[in-house]
């Protein structure tokens, strides 16, 4: 078995993993639910019914920017819960709404515990003008070393041409094999199952009572309920062999 600190580099996904996209997405939510008085619909049949539209519509439109294709999910989401029909400029706030999503509490610091040990990369679903908000207001403007999104490579996660620009991308900046990468993420639709089809192995940060993404059949080498979790793991291994990476 092999050990985090074997490898050389880190694959974030972000919304889901560092911030809180499930918040955020219920959050903006509220204007349309308050409208149809509508307040007491249960989260988690919210998300699955968001992640299930989301979905199909990435599939849909691969080079569309992830905050038209939030737009474009609002109006099917409030048909489906069976709330108002929004006015486009209510749809176009919820897809705008992703650069303002919080990220969770334990985010900014693990990815600094993290990074004196790693290369740290982002392989997101978001636009780059939705990340460059996202990582400025929840992330607090950390720096990552290198980030690549839908937007740069013509198509949504799950689809395994994500992970080959990934890995291509990877190999070219820092000189890391496919071997040396753990993709860190808490979907298990978007990220773990292709980063095993991929032969990338993978650590889950779990994110207890996280509903999107989630399937039947979870894969992974390694798991954790948060990503503090898995910096105190790294930690203590680096202690066990006397500091050395």
């Amino acid at each position: 078995m092999s050990k985090l600190t074997d490898f050389k580099l880190l694959c974030f996904d972000v919304y889901g993993t560092l911030i809180d996209w499930e918040t955020g997405a219920i959050t903006a939510l509220q204007p349309i639910l308050t409208e149809s008085e509508k307040q007491d619909i249960d989260r988690k049949h919210i998300l699955q019914i968001l992640h299930a539209i989301e979905s199909t519509l990435e599939k849909e439109n691969p080079t569309l920017a992830y905050s038209k294709v939030l737009t474009k999910v609002h109006p099917r989401l409030c048909k489906e819960l069976g709330l108002r029909e929004p006015s486009e400029e209510g749809s176009k706030a919820f897809g705008d709404s992703v650069g303002n999503w919080p990220a969770f509490p334990d985010s900014v610091e693990a990815l600094k515990r993290l990074q004196k040990h790693y290369k740290l990369v982002v392989l997101s679903n978001v636009d780059n003008e939705s990340f460059k908000l996202g990582n400025e207001n929840g992330l607090q403007g950390f720096e990552f070393d290198a980030v690549y999104t839908a937007q740069d490579i013509g198509s949504y996660k799950p689809d395994l041409k994500n992970f080959e620009y990934m890995l291509a991308h990877v190999k070219e900046q820092f000189g890391v094999e496919k071997h040396e990468v753990l993709q860190t993420a808490q979907s298990q639709y978007h990220d773990h199952h292709p980063a095993k089809a991929m032969g990338i192995k993978s650590s889950w940060i779990y994110r207890p009572g996280a509903i999107m993404g989630n399937r039947d059949d979870p894969v992974c080498n390694w798991k954790f309920d948060t990503l503090e979790e898995m910096a105190v793991a790294v930690e203590k291994e680096l202690a066990e062999k006397g500091g050395h990476n």
